[in-house]
């Protein structure tokens, strides 16, 4: 079984922004802004419809990060 090492508070990752160059935040998996219950439900059947054809079987996470500086959100896919 796979785990997320920044869902699952293993490591951190430091992304800059493409546009100004600050860090990114990291806010979460782009599937728990699905809906109320989409952080409650199990990863594996949330892969498939995150929008992303192939995070189940490459066994990525797509993470969604945000600039608080300029804006920007940025999905970036973390090996588990």
């Amino acid at each position: 079984m796979s785990i997320c090492p920044l869902c699952n508070g293993l490591r951190t990752i430091s992304f800059e922004c493409e546009d100004c160059g600050h860090l990114l935040k990291d806010e979460g998996k782009v599937t728990d802004y699905f809906d109320d219950y989409s952080p409650y439900m199990e990863i594996d059947l949330m892969k498939q419809v995150d929008g992303y054809p192939s995070t189940k079987s490459r066994h990525q996470c797509a993470h969604l990060f945000h600039c608080y500086y300029c804006g920007k959100d940025e999905i970036k896919f973390i090996h588990e």
